[in-house]
């Protein structure tokens, strides 16, 4: 049962995890758009959060072991408990993220490779959107664009950090650090994935080599079986009439 939720609900959520992210982008890259803009964008936030809330309790309800389901799915048990325990737009991102990324790890049809792409992409469209709702503002920040907000996440993301752009706020460094860690981490994946392809393909060149070298063996022992074969059943070659006669042995008398 549980195994058929997750596969039927799989689509629908991931689905409203798009929408989740159109409607906290709206607010930011729009500030001045009306008061209902904003007000609808946020109970989109908040009913996507309900959803993979309710997609939690569902599945503990479903699996047949809760205590060790809870154990198993702490990340997202936390995701679920934050926005209740403190009501901050941040967090409805940060918790819906985490949810999101747990149920996109469990469908199959997703590669690592795509993985990564989308968690790349998705964190830093996050996290240029939220250092930008944070900085802009700021008395001392110099990330005021959405442009800005970009570049500083793609240069953060990367760990190469030129410094031009930066946070000021305190929010906005744990956005930072939060930043550099994920890089780190999808930079370690991606090394990782590609040095496991280019292991398992120097492990099939050489099971592909073993193969032939059993096979040219077991050839040669067949070779030489058929070879003992023919010449146990081949009649004996006639005398030859032009070979020189050989003394017959003599026995000494006695």
């Amino acid at each position: 049962m549980k195994e058929r939720w997750e596969q039927r609900t799989q689509t629908p959520l991931l689905a409203l995890a798009v929408a989740f992210g159109i409607a906290y982008a709206v607010p930011i890259v729009t500030p001045d758009a009306d008061a209902w803009v904003h007000q609808w964008c946020a109970w989109v936030e908040w009913a996507v959060w309900g959803a993979f809330a309710l997609d939690y309790l569902v599945r503990l309800a479903l699996a047949p072991d809760r205590w060790a389901f809870v154990r198993g799915h702490l990340l997202d048990l936390l995701a679920v408990i934050l926005p209740m325990v403190q009501p901050l737009r941040l967090l409805r991102v940060v918790s819906t993220l985490l949810l999101v990324g747990r149920r996109a790890r469990m469908a199959p049809q997703i590669t690592l490779t795509t993985y990564v792409a989308g968690a790349v992409v998705g964190l830093m469209m996050f996290g240029s959107l939220a250092v930008l709702h944070v900085e802009r503002n700021a008395p001392n920040g110099n990330i005021k664009t959405l442009g800005d907000a970009v570049w500083w996440s793609f240069t953060t993301m990367t760990t190469v950090g030129y410094g031009d752009h930066a946070p000021t706020t305190g929010l906005g460094r744990v956005l930072a650090v939060g930043l550099m860690l994920s890089g780190i981490a999808l930079l370690g994946v991606v090394t990782a994935n590609i040095a496991a392809w280019f292991i398992s393909r120097f492990d099939r060149d050489d099971e592909a080599e073993r193969r032939q070298t059993e096979l040219l063996v077991a050839l040669t022992a067949e070779v030489r079986a058929l070879r003992a074969e023919v010449a146990r059943l081949s009649p004996p070659s006639p005398p030859d009439p032009d070979a020189p006669e050989l003394p017959l042995p003599t026995v000494p008398r006695s």
